[in-house]
């Protein structure tokens, strides 16, 4: 296959996954998100990478977001809100932290591939992005990209279109979002 080729069909698979988000559940997405005293985000490899983008975004909305493991992200609690990623449906850290949270009385919600696994049934909330993860790249596979690339590009597109949804929801200018960038590139 020719790069373009392969480009193409990797474009269409994300955007096939993102187009088929329930519309219900990024509003819900949004309604926790706005409603949030604190967010936390978490997750592992590169669904963590693209956790840590979210929470910077969310920052740049002038929300109070952290990334759970760095030194300042604060304890959460009651109004609190803890996003996880765990595309395969469970992983031990994100089921731990899960149970931390709730505990403490803060939501969680929960974005994957898989809503029947131990992360999202435990959640208040599920995302539901349905594409391929690591978990199921070897059981009928159909993706050009490798191992759980697909579901890892669907949840940046996803996540930039929660944004969006977000900085509209809250009346955010587009010049307020990048006045928050940092200056210390």
């Amino acid at each position: 296959m020719t790069l373009a080729t392969l480009a193409a069909r990797a474009a269409d698979e994300i955007r096939a996954a993102v187009a088929a988000i329930d519309p219900a559940a990024m509003d819900g997405m949004v309604h926790d998100i706005a409603a949030a005293r604190r967010i936390a985000c978490y997750g592992v490899g590169r669904e963590g990478l693209m956790m840590r983008a979210l929470a910077m975004r969310l920052y740049h909305l002038g929300l109070d977001a952290h990334v759970v493991g760095d030194m300042s992200c604060p304890p959460l609690g009651p109004g609190d809100l803890l996003i996880t990623s765990a595309g395969p449906g469970g992983f031990s850290t994100v089921n731990g932290l899960t149970q931390v949270a709730r505990t403490a009385g803060a939501r969680v919600a929960c974005v994957t591939a898989q809503a029947q696994g131990t992360a999202p049934q435990s959640a208040d909330r599920i995302f539901l992005i349905p594409a391929q993860t690591m978990a199921s790249d070897q059981t009928g596979a159909t993706s050009v990209l490798p191992m759980g690339s697909l579901f890892e590009g669907a949840q940046y597109l996803a996540f930039e279109l929660l944004i969006l949804r977000l900085r509209d929801h809250l009346g955010i200018a587009p010049e307020t979002m990048r006045a928050r960038h940092t200056n210390l590139e």
